[in-house]
């Protein structure tokens, strides 16, 4: 792909966005928010039939050609599952399209999808493990996605894993597997034990080295009470951590990426956020509020806060219409991506027909689907 460095095709900031050229991005999204109205009425609450706006089929012309990249997709393979029974904690319930790679990618052209960025689930090990386990257990599963893609290159890449307690490790891994056919992307959790391990001065190096490689950082939250925010008041029953806890921590991390100066620090970083970006969009006039109008942190970050929404990319994995909407205005259509939660929650089978309700137009509809996807892990 050409430009495929991020430096030529991504950050605003580094370009020195002004506030002329932000006018002009809001404009454009206030244009792209006129085609969302086209959306159809059964986007705009369940059918008839009870299927909702994310569960959406394909229309009577079928799937069509697979056209959509996702980012946001899981896998388990079975040299990693061995090697997590090894250390005593086999999985509980292994699904079969978490690791049998035949018939996902039937699977694949069954539902519309070009390729898949293979990453860890919530499910990651890190908090389970030691530092020397977790290194053993990341070099397991990289080696193994760097053997899938050579076998099916043009359907799947990899976000490498991390062993996150120990950086030094951490940035070793990153560096034997950098270059490696297949690896596109580096998979992190938001947080590990609600410590933000992301900004500990010793993880700097890693930020720096991915930076470098022009690989983007595809996040997710980590499983257990000991990593969420609302600890056992989110346990449940019934269980609502992924519900609330994920989207709250994809919120403090993109704020934190903001008001520590991490931004500005590593501009050509490009971050994914999960599920949307949580609640991140949303909530983001009230941070700023409170950060800059409520408290002096004016000298922590070099732009207008809300410049830096356009720092991140967002998949749509995103339950209501009316917030997908809300998303295009606020970021545009060049910031989001695919994001389906397959396998870990089977959230959204078929890409195409999800997007295909808003009747966006061809651009805007070819970016989310793929284009988007194609820059931000250099196909």
């Amino acid at each position: 792909m050409k430009n495929s460095r991020i430096a030529n095709v991504g950050s605003p900031i580094r370009r020195g966005i002004g506030r002329r050229d932000f006018i002009r991005v809001a404009a454009g999204a206030a244009a792209t928010i006129g085609m969302l109205d086209g959306v159809t009425s059964s986007a705009q609450a369940p059918s008839s039939q009870g299927i909702p706006w994310w569960a959406a089929r394909p229309s009577k012309g079928g799937v069509g050609k697979p056209e959509a990249i996702d980012m946001h997709s899981h896998w388990s393979p079975e040299p990693y599952d061995k090697a997590l029974a090894d250390l005593g904690q086999p999985l509980a319930n292994p699904y079969p399209l978490d690791y049998d790679l035949d018939k996902r990618r039937q699977w694949m052209d069954d539902h519309g999808d070009l390729m898949h960025c293979l990453t860890l689930s919530g499910a990651m090990p890190w908090q389970r493990t030691s530092a020397q386990q977790g290194a053993h257990l990341a070099q397991v599963i990289n080696d193994t996605g760097i053997q899938v893609h050579q076998k099916y290159p043009d359907r799947f890449v990899i976000g490498v894993e991390l062993s996150i307690r120990d950086p030094e490790l951490a940035l070793k891994e990153l560096n034997r597997v950098a270059g490696q056919p297949g690896v596109r992307a580096v998979h992190l959790p938001d947080s590990i034990e609600r410590r933000d391990y992301i900004f500990d001065p010793h993880f700097a190096p890693v930020l720096a080295r991915i930076e470098e490689l022009g690989l983007p950082i595809i996040f997710h939250q980590m499983d257990g009470v000991a990593n969420s925010y609302g600890a056992e008041r989110t346990a449940g029953p019934p269980p609502l951590a992924a519900g609330i806890d994920a989207p709250i921590e994809h919120t403090f991390l993109a704020t934190k990426f903001i008001y520590t100066g991490t931004l500005d620090k590593y501009p050509n970083l490009q971050i994914v956020l999960p599920h949307a970006g949580g609640a991140f969009p949303y909530l983001a006039g009230r941070e700023e509020h409170f950060l800059f109008h409520m408290t002096d942190h004016s000298t922590s970050v070099q732009h207008p806060f809300r410049d830096y929404l356009r720092r991140f990319h967002y998949d749509y994995l995103i339950y209501w219409p009316e917030a997908f909407r809300f998303l295009m205005t606020m970021v545009g259509s060049d910031r989001i991506v695919v994001g389906t939660d397959n396998f870990a929650a089977k959230d959204i089978e078929y890409p195409s027909a999800v997007l295909d309700q808003f009747k966006l137009p061809a651009a805007d509809r070819e970016r989310i689907l793929k284009g988007n996807a194609t820059r931000l892990l250099h196909l």
